[in-house]
């Protein structure tokens, strides 16, 4: 698919072990990935096309990376496949102007949220 000119085409993490990355994300969150060398992992069916490179940083909030953050219709459900999944969740939902939302890190680090404006 052609990018759309000055638009977010791609996303990029670092992920320290592919392989968790690619059984985390594909179980929790249904994507697809294609292996691109041994330090690279694409992946799709995720709204935006991005990939993992293989590192030993994380991105979190707390070093002033950016924050992806999800979208679910059930929010619970969703947090409790992350943590059936391994992840680890790093800030309890809370409500703000609009919905609720939580914090939670892959096994790599990498920081994301999830939000939801059902239940609110």
């Amino acid at each position: 698919m052609v990018g759309q000119h000055d638009k977010i085409n791609y996303l990029e993490y670092p992920a320290k072990d592919l392989k968790c990355t690619k059984e985390f994300f594909g179980q929790v969150f249904d994507w697809q990935f294609a292996d691109y060398g041994e330090d690279y992992v694409a992946f799709s069916n995720a709204g935006i096309n991005g990939g993992f490179f293989r590192s030993d940083l994380c991105s979190n909030t707390d070093n002033g990376a950016a924050l992806t953050v999800f979208y679910s219709a059930d929010l619970e459900l969703t947090q409790q496949r992350i943590e059936q999944a391994g992840g680890k969740i790093v800030k309890m939902i809370f409500s703000f102007p609009g919905g609720r939302r939580f914090h939670f890190t892959d096994p790599n680090g990498n920081e994301f949220a999830v939000w939801s404006d059902k239940g609110i």
